[in-house]
């Protein structure tokens, strides 16, 4: 580290540090930082704060320690973040700055679209998984309106490409007919814009603003399901734009069946296309990946791309955060990534997302099987018997808790259809909330299945 080459108190003390960490953990993390001494207090200037985080949760403990012990002083540790140096942000806003530039019809119309211009149909990556929506939303575009793709709600796990194809429709409409009235709202904001207007008493402007538009895209409807006054006045602004041949795209984390919503607004949403967005496979990953490597014109090797895709499976806002990570780090660094690099930095994540997908449903009914002394054939067969519906709707429940998969896809692993999964999911979970011994017998349950060795 230069800065503490003539420094008689720190390269000692660092160097014994080097010495613990190893020299590639302390090349990576501690020789590019900046270190001053005053006093009994030490501060580290670093670029970001995820290096700080790194640097506190990971090896302060080991530098306090070596400070003690070289100089018998118990120091404190300062963090400094130095922004004006920070090479990330630069990336990435000269990644975002064209395609921000991109589009620039969205700025004729008056009107708050409310879109992120970078979501475009020609930079969503298409693939088995996701193909259908993909294709159901241009169909919306070519026919705006039309009985035949109104609604379309488009749902899925968190993270998967649903507020994307939303803002595409959004920003091809504008393309095409710069005029338009088209509005992007999450379902949280519509509520708590609805909330405000009656407590503003502005119902009637509010009413008109949203009854006027010529496409509407809710984001994340489940957060309007079951507040009755806000889906009462979602429900008669639905019919409103529904009549008038107006275009309605909602996104959610499940499908209509499943939500909360009245009965008359579920049967409005079923009346249209229903279409899911299920995990990229590897193939996609890749490619996700590749694509956002160019975009920033940034030097990755196809082998740290296959590392991060193979190693980040069930969220692609993880799978792109990580790829900026890593842009992140060796743009700091200056240095080329690499395998090791992309596998030290993004350890937290990898980690966490091998427990993800440790957890199977296999692995759930085996634990739960031995729990309640039942045979695996028991989960999936017809038997009704209080003895095995019980265990087989705490298997589902945990279904539900522990793995990403969708309750279409649970039910499958059943034997069931979904709505079976719905009842199993809440019957549990009321049980778990009204009774402690019970919470307690299922972190057990939970517990087992994460520490089971899966063959």
């Amino acid at each position: 580290m230069d800065s503490l080459s003539n420094n008689e108190v720190l390269t000692p003390i660092f160097t014994e540090i080097e010495t613990i960490l190893g020299k590639d953990t302390y090349d990576m993390w501690l020789r590019p930082a900046s270190f001053n001494l005053e006093g009994q207090t030490l501060t580290i200037t670093l670029p970001n704060q995820f290096w700080q985080q790194t640097i506190k949760n990971r090896y302060e403990h080991i530098i306090k320690d070596a400070f003690l012990k070289h100089t018998g002083m118990d120091i404190a540790v300062l963090y400094v973040i130095n922004k004006i140096q920070d090479p990330v942000q630069t990336v990435l806003q000269e990644a975002q700055q064209p395609v921000m530039q991109a589009a620039p019809v969205i700025r004729k119309n008056p009107f708050p679209a409310r879109l992120n211009s970078s979501y475009r149909f020609d930079n969503f990556i298409e693939s088995p998984s996701n193909r259908f929506a993909y294709k159901a939303a241009q169909a919306v575009v070519n026919k705006l309106g039309n009985r035949e793709n109104n609604p379309l709600v488009i749902y899925s796990t968190p993270g998967l490409g649903k507020t994307h194809l939303l803002h595409a429709i959004g920003n091809q409409i504008l393309q095409q007919n710069p005029g338009a009235r088209v509005l992007y709202m999450s379902g949280e904001e519509f509520v708590s814009e609805y909330i405000e207007a009656l407590q503003n008493k502005s119902s009637e402007s509010f009413r008109k603003k949203y009854r006027s538009l010529d496409c509407f895209l809710m984001d994340d409807i489940q957060f309007v399901a079951g507040k009755s006054a806000s889906e009462l006045e979602f429900f008669y602004t639905f019919n409103a734009l529904f009549e008038s041949r107006k275009q309605i795209v909602l996104s959610s984390d499940r499908t209509p069946q499943q939500l909360d919503l009245d009965e008359r607004l579920s049967s409005r949403l079923l009346s249209g296309i229903i279409t899911e967005i299920k995990k990229p496979n590897l193939e996609t990953r890749i490619a996700i990946l590749r694509q956002k490597r160019d975009s920033i014109n940034f030097d990755i090797g196809d082998d740290v791309i296959s590392f991060i895709a193979e190693g980040i499976q069930t969220n692609i806002r993880e799978l792109e955060g990580s790829l900026f990570r890593l842009v992140s780090y060796c743009s700091t660094h200056g240095v080329i990534p690499t395998i090791p690099i992309a596998k030290e930095l993004l350890a937290d994540i990898l980690t966490q997302e091998e427990e993800r997908l440790a957890v199977n449903v296999n692995a759930i009914k085996k634990v739960v099987g031995k729990h309640f002394k039942i045979d695996m054939e028991d989960f999936v067969s017809k038997r009704k018997t209080q003895s095995v519906a019980w265990p087989r709707q705490i298997a589902m429940f945990l279904a539900t808790e522990l793995t990403d998969l969708s309750l279409p896809e649970i039910g499958r692993e059943f034997n069931r259809d979904h709505s079976t999964v719905v009842h199993a999911r809440d019957l549990v979970k009321d049980k778990v909330k009204a009774d402690p011994f019970f919470a307690a017998e299922i972190n057990q349950i939970i517990s087992d299945i994460k520490t089971v060795d899966k063959k």
